[in-house]
């Protein structure tokens, strides 16, 4: 409606609306651009408060022409004031941005999917893939049903057995590739050009990628069109980084926001944290790493997006840190026992590199900070099922009762 075409991120060359992702001139990623003169005709604060709370709430910032097929409930999840987090961190105010309960799947995901599946449609696919570490593979399996695609979905090996079911449960194509999530993803771009499938992350990434720009969109929205101070978001590709921020940017472009000084943190597991890595490095290239770490949703140790990422790191003040994988698991039980929210390891990151950043003094402890929960922790109970207090067993009956909780008072 609004998407004037692709436009290469390195060289600037443009293309038409295609299921293209690189430039054939220079091999940069191709990102959308829109006609932003046209859309602050009609996009307001005041348009904005009439529409439905869903993602298409900013439809003249996503990348389709006609109606979307999936994502009518996606989206719009809760924005947060945790008020005991806060206490416990020592801050003064933190927000937990919560994609946990993203509607269908529990993840972020829903909307890239719900963005990637209406374009497949406007392209006249048939058949939709992705190649991906779990959250992804059940968000595609999932709408691609409900929307009448043919799905075919490509995850590594030794992905957890809860986010296999949750894929396998709607019936589609699901194929474990004995390699990393890096190897997973080299194939999928292989049969991308060899057969005439929409891979929302492969050959429809310009426009699938476009879908995160809600999470961003609606951190703005729920503060009272407003952006935060601070952000801490989980990075993997690096591409939710890249998109909360352009989704930001284009709200102060289009004097939706005041002003926008977010300072952006990124979050990694200690075991793949190749932005983190060149961060701390001070290099502007990302080192390929091996992948060894229980938060596998955000294992991709070769980042399509991480030298954006890393841009927008260094250019607004933030920073980026990574954690163990113990520190993870606490990061999730603190998060449950504080806000009452169970989120899977990707969350887990999340809280536990912010508490690091405030303990270090790099998050000041009298500003807010906004944390991203990308997803939900039922998909990887595997990793916090040996680190929690014993179930406590009793005969039905009070004198049994008292014996193991009173002490036998």
């Amino acid at each position: 409606m609004f998407v004037k075409g692709l436009k290469c991120r390195e060289c600037g060359r443009k293309y038409p609306k295609e299921p293209i992702f690189v430039c054939e001139w220079c091999f940069g990623p191709l990102e959308v651009e829109y006609d932003y003169s046209a859309i602050k005709k009609v996009f307001s604060q005041k348009e904005l408060e009439k529409r439905p709370p869903n993602i298409w709430r900013y439809r003249e910032l996503l990348p389709i022409d006609g109606e979307p097929v999936c994502g009518l409930n996606t989206g719009f999840t809760p924005l947060f004031s945790a008020q005991n987090l806060a206490q416990a961190l020592g801050i003064k105010k933190c927000y937990i941005k919560d994609d946990s309960v993203n509607h269908p799947t529990l993840s972020f995901k829903d909307r890239v999917v719900a963005v990637a599946l209406s374009k497949a449609r406007e392209f006249g696919f048939k058949t939709v893939a992705c190649a991906s570490t779990g959250n992804l593979a059940n968000s595609v399996a999932s709408q691609s049903r409900a929307s009448g695609f043919d799905c075919y979905v490509f995850v590594p090996y030794d992905l957890e057995t809860s986010k296999i079911l949750s894929s396998l449960i709607y019936g589609v194509n699901l194929v474990a590739v004995y390699g990393n999530y890096d190897e997973v993803n080299r194939l999928c771009a292989e049969i991308a050009m060899t057969f005439r499938w929409a891979f929302v992350n492969v050959n429809l990434r310009p426009y699938y990628a476009e879908g995160s720009k809600t999470y961003g969109f609606e951190i703005a929205d729920q503060l009272g069109f407003r952006a935060p101070q601070n952000i801490v978001i989980p990075a993997a590709s690096g591409s939710l980084v890249t998109k909360i921020y352009k989704g930001l940017a284009e709200f102060y472009q289009l004097g939706l926001i005041p002003e926008f000084k977010t300072r952006f943190f990124i979050a990694q597991a200690e075991g793949c944290a190749p932005i983190v890595n060149a961060f701390k490095e001070g290099a502007n290239i990302i080192k390929p790493v091996k992948p060894k770490t229980i938060a596998k949703s955000i294992a991709i140790g070769n980042p399509a997006d991480g030298v954006y990422a890393l841009e927008i790191v260094r250019k607004t003040g933030g920073y980026a840190e990574a954690v163990s994988d113990e520190e993870v698991i606490e990061g999730i039980k603190l998060l449950a026992e504080t806000e009452g929210v169970f989120t899977e390891t990707a969350g887990g990151v999340t809280v536990a590199v912010t508490k690091k950043l405030i303990e270090k003094e790099i998050l000041p402890r009298d500003e807010e900070v906004v944390i991203c929960i990308t997803g939900n922790g039922l998909k990887t109970q595997e990793v916090v099922v040996n680190h929690l207090k014993p179930l406590i067993r009793i005969k039905p009956n009070l004198e049994d009762f008292k014996k193991h909780i009173k002490g036998g008072e």
